[in-house]
């Protein structure tokens, strides 16, 4: 309700609201009423405010071209019109064209001969009522017809209260009906599911079918019994894997039984068996059954194969004419034994396959008995070798200084000795690495080509170790042939080592892991029994430190020259670093014994050191040469020659002629803490002392070193051709000394003469 009443007769005031004029108060007034259409969509009731006096105001304000019309609820008609600017425009017609019209024929009769707005608005509720009055009047007189309307209207609500319950009714047994539906659909949609699932199934069931499928030969009696089907199947893959025979013949059978496991055992296994079926009663059953035939075959198979190993062996071993005998050395063959092994190497794949475990034992009966064989071939064949090589025994007394003239025998050819350990090398080790290699393959290894460095693969440990007992023993066979050699010539320890060392360089299969190891332990072996030889080689030199008086030449100076000229020509391969360490402790050994010796009797020291480094130096000088290790020790001996050459040239020259190189000596000490000008002043250095020394020492002075030379030549008895060189350091250095001496008179006693250096030149050259 929209109510304007300006309510003169209540007491109290309302709210007011104002407006410029009455087309601001028509136009916002039309406003409210299209948006009033808008939203609830009709009209309200207007009061207190004229609508025909709006409604000719509208009229009058709204353009020809935007008129809307239509019909309005409970009253006149009021055009909504807008504002935009200063123009007037109709939002849209509240009342249509034809209403439009017999309101204005209405108006224009009652609107003419009236003034105002007002009285003709009282008129027209006069008029209404008037109406209303003769509605009602007509309604009271229309009472029967009413009565009738209403008893057929409450008919009517009985039926349709009637139908309402009937449409109930109907309603719950459609629902009803509607959940009867879905729960059939449901049960439906199962059932067709179920049936997918059925089929899938089947056909799953089928494919496991024809997986467990067997061929007849190895179904149980019982089956065939149970279908009615007599048992007269001849042999076939069950009785074959339960109790066939291994002969060479059969192996074909046995080789297809197997195969036909394997398939078998593998079909019901992931991936070829799906994991959802794995634990059916079916699948279990058949794989126990199919266990149990594996384990009965590969039980026989083993024994089989162990037995079979054995026998190869002690055939072979019992017929002496597979090893070395008296004045034959026999090189060892078995072909024939490994091609009778291949004959069951595809049955060994199979077992592997079956069941790896079984593996094991068999490897170790393998080895077991083929180490008999091997051991025993190389125990034959190293007993003959030793026997028919024909070398005589060197001693070992090589720098022993009490063995004489006795030497010579030393030059021996002993070169057979290294020739039969290099022969042994040259049958063994090849027939080793193939034993190793053919093992490896026939007992199923799987050893990668190539491992990296600092791993290890299980199979290839594994190989190792069953190689180990394969092999082990055999090197006693090798070890005693190297003590013979070292007994007959410890120097043949270098070939015999360089030999070793080229087998080494050349075994790279990961199959000969025992062969290298065997290898190396031969290396360490020779290098034992060479450093034993340079060990007792070490002592007998130092057994020259106990003679009392040692003088001249010691024996093992030139000694040694000869032991390195041998060890020089027994050089093979990489030897070179074992007979290295052997010079570098025999020189060292030499040089400190020498040192003591000389430490045991002062005087003689110089003589006895300078004597034998010259020695040293010529005997060694070709070998120096060539020789690094020889040429550090030349050079050694060299520093040493000529420092024992200078101690001993001067206890010469001091022999001879000491009054006059003290007083020397006693001036230049005594320059060092007072002036040159005071030093003729000092006790026993006036210039009468230094005539007296000049005097002493210097008269006779040919005759002096004369002297000097014998006593030179007295002490070199055992040395005459250091002799020579010695008397030329000799007279050198006392020519230095005297030079010194002449340079301190001038400086000191200015005015004193001595014999001039030149003249004492010319006396040292002349003799």
């Amino acid at each position: 309700m929209l109510g304007f009443d300006n309510l003169r007769n209540q007491s109290v005031a309302p709210s007011q609201w104002t407006m410029r004029n009455v087309d601001d108060r028509n136009r916002l007034l039309l406003c409210i009423l299209n948006i009033c259409k808008d939203v609830l969509g009709r009209l309200p009731k207007v009061v207190g405010i004229d609508v025909v006096e709006m409604a000719l105001w509208a009229k009058e304000n709204t353009p020809a071209i935007s008129k809307q019309q239509s019909v309005v609820q409970d009253g006149p008609i009021v055009a909504a019109v807008a504002e935009t600017d200063t123009k007037v425009t109709v939002e849209r017609e509240l009342v249509s064209q034809v209403e439009e019209e017999d309101m204005e024929a209405l108006l224009g009769t009652y609107v003419m001969g009236i003034g105002e707005a007002e009285a003709f608005s009282e008129r027209l509720k006069r008029e209404l009522q008037a109406l209303e009055a003769a509605n009602v009047h007509s309604i009271l007189e229309n009472e029967p017809l009413i009565n009738e309307v209403l008893q057929g209207l409450e008919s009517a609500t009985s039926c349709v209260e009637d139908m309402d319950e009937w449409l109930g009714i109907f309603n719950l047994k459609l629902r009803h009906m509607r959940e009867d539906i879905e729960s059939i659909e449901t049960r439906n949609n199962k059932l067709e599911m179920q049936s997918v699932n059925n089929k899938s199934l089947i056909e799953e069931l089928d494919k496991l079918l024809e997986k467990l499928r067997i061929p007849s030969e190895v179904l149980p009696h019982s089956f065939f019994q149970f279908v009615n089907v007599p048992f007269a199947i001849e042999l076939g893959y069950a009785a074959c894997l339960t109790g066939g025979s291994f002969d060479e013949a059969r192996m074909l059978q046995n080789i297809e039984a197997c195969e036909w496991l394997a398939n078998a055992l593998r079909n019901l296994e992931g991936p070829h068996l799906d994991h959802t079926y794995a634990n059916m009663r079916s699948v279990r059953e058949k794989r126990a059954e199919l266990d149990k035939l594996r384990n009965n075959f590969v039980k026989r198979a083993s024994e089989f194969l162990r037995n079979y190993f054995t026998s190869l062996v002690d055939f072979m071993i019992s017929d002496k004419s597979y090893f070395s005998q008296r004045g034959q050395l026999k090189r060892p063959d078995h072909a024939d034994l490994r091609y009778k092994c291949r004959t069951y190497a595809r049955l060994l794949q199979h077992l592997k396959t079956l069941d790896k475990n079984f593996l094991g034992p068999l490897r170790k009966a393998y080895c077991s008995s083929l180490n008999l064989l091997l051991r025993r071939e190389a125990r034959e064949f190293a007993n003959e070798l030793r026997a028919s090589t024909k070398a005589s025994r060197n001693p070992t007394v090589w720098l022993d200084g009490s063995a004489g003239s006795n030497q010579n025998a030393s030059s021996a050819d002993t070169s057979t000795v290294s020739e039969a350990y290099a022969k042994m090398l040259t049958i063994f080790i090849p027939l080793l690495v193939d034993e190793s290699s053919f093992f490896a393959h026939f007992m199923c290894f799987e050893v990668p080509a190539l491992v990296p460095p600092g791993k290890k693969s299980a199979d290839l440990q594994a190989l190792n170790e069953s190689l180990h007992d394969l092999l082990d023993g055999i090197q006693e066979d090798f070890y005693a042939v190297v003590d013979w050699a070292y007994k007959i010539d410890p120097l043949r320890c270098i070939s015999m080592h360089g030999t070793t060392e080229r087998y080494i360089s050349g075994q790279k299969a990961d199959a000969a892991g025992f062969v290298r190891i065997l290898l190396d332990d031969l290396e360490n072996r020779i290098s034992t029994q060479f450093s034993r030889f340079v060990d007792e080689a070490c002592h007998q030199i130092e057994r020259n430190e106990r003679n009392v008086r040692q003088m001249g030449l010691l024996p093992y100076i030139p000694r040694f020259a000869t032991l390195a000229t041998r060890m020089e020509q027994y050089i093979q391969g990489q030897s070179r670093d074992l007979v290295d360490r052997a010079y570098t402790k025999f020189v060292t050994v030499m040089f400190a014994t020498l040192d003591k010796i000389a430490q045991s009797d002062p005087k003689y020291a110089d003589i006895l050191l300078l004597e034998n480094y010259a020695a040293f130096q010529n005997s060694l000088y070709d070998l120096a040469n060539v020789v690094p290790t020889l040429a550090k020790f030349y050079h050694q001996a060299s520093e040493a020659y000529e420092q024992a050459c200078t101690r001993f040239i001067n206890s010469i020259i001091l022999y001879q002629f000491e009054r006059l190189f003290q007083f020397s000596r006693r001036i230049e000490d005594l320059m060092y803490t007072i002036t040159p000008e005071e030093i003729p002043f000092q006790l026993g250095l006036s210039k009468m002392d230094l005539r007296k020394v000049v005097k002493s020492s210097l008269s006779g002075v040919d005759k002096s070193i004369a002297a000097m030379y014998k006593r030179l030549q007295k002490n070199l008895t055992t040395s005459e051709e250091l002799l020579p060189s010695l008397w030329d350091k000799c007279k050198k250095e006392f020519l230095d000394k005297y030079d010194s001496f002449a340079q301190l008179v001038v400086k000191i006693y200015p005015t004193e003469s001595i014999p001039p250096v030149s003249e004492m030149r010319d006396l040292l050259a002349s003799m």
